[in-house]
């Protein structure tokens, strides 16, 4: 008989032999994962303090370990806020320590990615990291460190501080990690555009393992607003969470002072008539809850139809303008429409559904194809688009019945903000089929495609005035010049009468218009 031994893990433990879990599945997928987890932190330390982003990362590749696997050095260096020093050793070496646990939008989600690519460089180059940061104040700090995954502690192996002259302010990230580069490269760069295309206002280099360089250039001056922290809204909470809110409250508050100070959209009279619908004593305070009275307030919760939904106020949107001049900048669309849905929430959730359509240019794919790109929280999703709700959306509408070009490829770009983004894995490359974001996107994509069909149609219009005109032209100058020969007169100029119906016709010279199907 085999006795079996009980012991716990730690958390970083369990996604050291679990980090599949987290997008490192394979030296591709890990290599393109650490580049985006640590690219989007210094994005976020760019944005959250309205800095324009200025990011630098490079690939290197080290040491061979078969012909396409191989050990790369990553090196990340931004301009963005800075890790006060206090910060930098557990927000970059304890599993389940970030500054993202609390409501409000964020590219991070679990808070993981970050030190889950130093636990993977960890694991597979045996190597430390280096990190070194400044907030912009007197001092730039460095440490160079392992994690401890026993103790989910960082262990320190040398550490400096140096005299910030300069009032450089950002952080710098070195480390080493197994990758598959040839695998990899598609996405990286596919990436790295994708997101240029949603950021305008960034400016992006990206310095691959042959030497390459990809910079994407800063040609908007303008930054969406910053996302703000938000009080969870009564639909949006479970019964723990429940639990949480009134054990970490002072147990004198009343009930009323409760939901009006911990909830969202919640105010007095709110409170007043919910407690008055839940049958619950409004002065009763959370000293005096017992664990029926908590299930009773709960169940009121989720049944009540009256709270006010969530404000989307504090979501940070793209903005039309700024995905407009990013699209136009990556892609050099000959067409392109923007459309923001207004505002909406699914279980206590607000969320805006961004979407743009573009025709043309130097969007990829085959003639006649429609190309979907998308973004969660301006995260560019490029795996596991089979399992996206955007592509069950699209493959249930019927494409056929809205006209278009044939010749050329078509994008269709998805984009949703939310203070919780109901991604399928921790790997954050799926949305989930909620049916509120579904409908949302469903409508995005028909308004896009009935105006791209009057479009359409009004080309295919000018495309038969032109042909008609054509004949026109022909027979007019027969015409002008035999009247002409038969009056004895000098044949007249009938180029303002040709120019008068090519303006009417909306026709211009040189104008080459595209085939259509």
């Amino acid at each position: 008989m085999v006795s079996e031994v009980f012991r716990e893990a730690s958390p970083s433990e369990f996604f050291y032999r679990n980090r599949q879990l987290a997008g490192f599945s394979n030296p591709a997928r890990a290599l393109y994962t650490a580049i985006r987890e640590l690219f989007e932190n210094s994005l976020d330390a760019c944005e959250l303090h309205r800095i324009k982003p200025q990011i630098m990362v490079s690939l290197r590749r080290v040491e061979d370990i078969s012909k396409t696997v191989g050990i790369y050095k990553l090196y990340v260096q931004d301009n963005g806020s800075g890790i006060p020093k206090e910060y930098v050793l557990d927000a970059l070496g304890r599993v389940f320590f970030s500054s993202k646990y609390i409501l409000r939008q964020s590219r991070g989600t679990f808070g993981l990615g970050g030190t889950m690519a130093i636990l993977y460089a960890q694991a597979t180059s045996g190597r430390p990291v280096k990190v070194t940061t400044s907030t912009g104040g007197k001092t730039v700090v460095s440490y160079t460190f392992k994690i401890d995954i026993k103790k989910n502690r960082p262990k320190i192996l040398r550490h400096k501080n140096y005299r910030n002259k300069d009032k450089w302010r950002g952080t710098i990230l070195e480390l080493y990690l197994e990758g598959d580069y040839s695998r990899a490269a598609r996405y990286i760069i596919n990436y790295f555009k994708e997101t240029a295309a949603i950021t305008p206002y960034a400016e992006i280099t990206f310095i691959d393992p042959e030497g390459n360089l990809y910079f994407f250039r800063r040609t908007y001056n303008k930054m969406p607003n910053p996302p703000r922290e938000t009080l969870p809204h009564p639909h949006g909470v479970d019964i723990e969470t429940l639990k949480h809110l009134i054990n970490t409250s002072p147990e004198e508050l009343t009930l009323i002072e409760f939901l009006s100070n911990k909830f969202h959209r919640v105010g007095i009279t709110t409170a007043k008539r919910f407690l008055k619908y839940a049958k619950i004593r409004d002065n009763l305070r959370l000293g005096e809850l017992t664990d029926p009275d908590i299930e009773k307030l709960y169940k009121a919760l989720q049944n009540y139809d009256k709270f006010i939904s969530p404000s989307a106020e504090v979501l940070s949107p793209i903005g039309e303008d700024i995905f407009r001049k990013g699209i136009e900048k990556e892609f050099n669309p000959e067409y392109i429409d923007v459309v923001t849905r207004p505002p909406s929430s699914y279980q206590g959730h607000p969320f805006i559904i961004e979407a743009a359509l573009a025709y043309g240019g130097e969007i990829p794919g085959s003639a006649g194809e429609i190309v979907l790109f998308r973004y969660a929280n301006k995260i560019p999703l490029l795996y596991d688009e089979g399992s996206d709700v955007s592509t069950k959306v699209l493959n249930n509408i019927n494409i056929s019945s809205y006209k278009r070009p044939g010749d050329k490829p078509t994008a269709l770009f998805i984009h949703i903000a939310s203070t919780k983004i109901p991604f399928k894995t921790v790997g954050k490359e799926a949305i989930a089929d909620v049916p509120e974001i579904e409908r949302e996107i469903e409508l995005a994509i028909r308004y896009l495609l009935r105006r791209f069909s009057k479009y359409t149609k009004r080309i295919i219009r000018r495309i038969h005035a032109e042909k008609r005109l054509k004949i026109f032209e022909k027979h007019l100058r027969l015409m002008s010049k035999f009247s002409a020969e038969l009056a004895g007169k000098e044949e007249p100029d009938i180029t303002p009468l040709l120019n008068k119906l090519k303006q009417r016709y909306g026709i211009k010279e040189n104008q080459a218009p595209p085939s259509y199907s």
